[in-house]
C-alpha cells in the first residue's frame, strides 16, 4: 500500500455498543464484584509461574534421563504458552487487577518467554483489536505467501495444500516471534502496514534488556548446563509445542468458516458496521461449556466476549456471554460458536482449504 489509511468505524443512532456495555456493566453493578480477576485466578498465576521456574531449573541441574527431558520439555512449552493465556494477555489489558501495578507485572510477563511487551501491546491491544480480520491492517492474518488467510489476499498454488501444512507453519510461531518478527518490527518502525508509535529511551532499554536476559537464559546457561545438541532439542521441543498451542487458539477465534473479512469503502475509508457489529462478525467463540479448555487456554474460547470487553477479566466471560447472546438475537446477529474445540479445528481447516482452492 504506497499511502496507508486507517479504517474508520460508523457512528449509528443506536449503538450496539453502548447498550451492551450497559448491560454488561448493569451485571456487575448488581452484584456488586469487580470486573477484574478473581484470588482463583491470582492463585493459577502463581502456580504456572512457578512452575515454569521449576521445570526449567530441574532440566539443567538434575538433567533426567533424555525421555523424561523431552516429556518436561512439552510441558514447559504449555506452561508458556498457559502464561500467555492466562496471565500476560489479561495483564497487558488491564484486566487481571484492579491494581495498576500488578497489570503491568502481569502484563510484563511476556518479558519472562522472551516477548517484547511494546511490540505486543501495538499488534494485539491496539491493531488487532481494533482492526480484526481487516486485510491490509490486521497483522494476526498476514502470514506471507505461505498461507492465505483471508479472501483478498492473493492466491498462490501452493495455498491449495495449506490445510494440509498449516501445523508445521504454527509450530513455528514462537521461534519466528522471539528471534525475528520482534526485532523486523522494532527495525522496520512498522507493524504490517501500520507505523510504530514513538518508543522512549526507557522502551528501547526493555527490548535489549529482554533479548539480553532471553540469550542468557535459555541459550547460553542451557548450553552450558547440558550441551549443545541437548540444548537445540529441548528448545525446540518446548518452542514447538509452545507455538502450535499459541497459533491454534487464536486461529480459531478468526480464520474459520463462519467469520467475516470486511472490506472498506475506498472513498470514505469507513467500515460497513459499527465497531462491536464488526467484532461479533469477525470473531467465534468455541467449546465454551469444557470449562478444562477455559482453564487452560485463559477463556480465549470466549473471544466474542473479550473483542467486545478486553478490560473484562477473562473469569467474567462465562457469565457475560449470555448477555452478548441475548443482545445478539434482538440485533439479529449470529453469535459464531462451536461446542467443541474438535469442530472449530474441523471449521479452520475447511477455511484454510477454501482459501487455497478459490478466489
Amino acid at each position: 500500500m504506497s499511502q496507508f489509511a486507517i479504517p474508520k468505524f460508523p457512528a449509528v443512532s443506536k449503538s450496539l455498543h453502548t447498550d451492551l456495555k450497559k448491560r454488561v456493566q448493569q451485571y456487575f453493578d448488581e452484584r456488586g464484584i469487580d470486573s477484574t480477576g478473581t484470588p482463583k485466578l491470582f492463585t493459577k498465576a502463581i502456580v504456572m509461574v512457578i512452575a515454569l521456574v521449576l521445570v526449567y531449573i530441574y532440566l539443567l541441574v538434575w538433567t533426567p534421563v533424555w525421555y523424561f527431558a523431552i516429556a518436561e520439555c512439552i510441558v514447559m512449552g504449555g506452561l508458556v504458552a498457559g502464561i500467555g493465556f492466562n496471565v500476560m494477555h489479561d495483564g497487558s489489558h488491564g484486566s487481571f487487577s484492579t491494581n495498576k501495578w500488578v497489570n503491568r507485572i502481569a502484563a510484563s510477563s511476556i518479558s519472562l518467554l522472551g516477548a517484547n511487551h511494546f511490540m505486543w501491546n501495538m499488534k494485539h491491544n491496539m491493531i488487532h483489536h481494533s482492526f480484526t480480520n481487516i486485510d491490509g491492517v490486521d497483522d494476526d492474518i498476514e502470514i506471507g505467501i505461505l498461507m492465505r488467510m483471508a479472501p483478498t489476499q492473493k492466491r498462490y498454488k501452493m495455498h491449495k495444500f495449506q490445510h494440509f501444512y498449516f501445523w508445521f507453519l504454527y509450530m513455528l510461531l514462537y521461534v519466528f516471534w522471539i528471534f525475528f518478527t520482534d526485532y523486523q518490527k522494532y527495525f522496520s518502525r512498522k507493524i504490517g502496514n501500520v507505523p510504530l508509535k514513538k518508543m522512549e529511551m526507557k522502551d528501547h532499554i526493555e527490548f535489549w534488556g529482554v533479548k539480553v536476559y532471553h540469550a542468557l537464559v535459555f541459550i547460553v546457561l542451557p548450553i552450558a548446563a547440558v550441551g549443545f545438541v541437548s540444548w537445540v532439542i529441548g528448545f525446540l521441543v518446548m518452542s514447538l509445542v509452545a507455538g502450535f498451542i499459541l497459533s491454534i487458539v487464536f486461529q480459531l477465534a478468526h480464520t474459520v468458516e463462519h467469520t467475516e473479512f470486511p472490506v472498506m469503502d475506498i472513498e470514505t475509508q469507513r467500515m460497513p458496521d459499527e465497531f462491536a457489529a464488526h467484532q461479533i462478525k469477525t470473531t467465534a467463540n468455541f467449546a465454551t461449556r469444557n470449562k478444562l479448555v477455559s482453564w487452560l487456554v485463559g477463556g480465549l474460547n470466549f473471544q466474542i466476549e473479550h473483542h467486545l470487553f478486553p478490560k473484562i477479566s477473562h473469569v467474567h466471560y462465562p457469565a457475560i456471554s449470555e448477555i452478548v447472546r441475548n443482545v445478539c438475537r434482538e440485533y439479529q446477529l449470529q453469535y459464531i460458536e462451536y461446542p467443541t474445540m474438535r469442530k472449530a479445528v474441523v471449521a479452520h481447516v475447511k477455511f484454510l482449504r477454501e482459501m487455497g482452492r478459490h478466489d
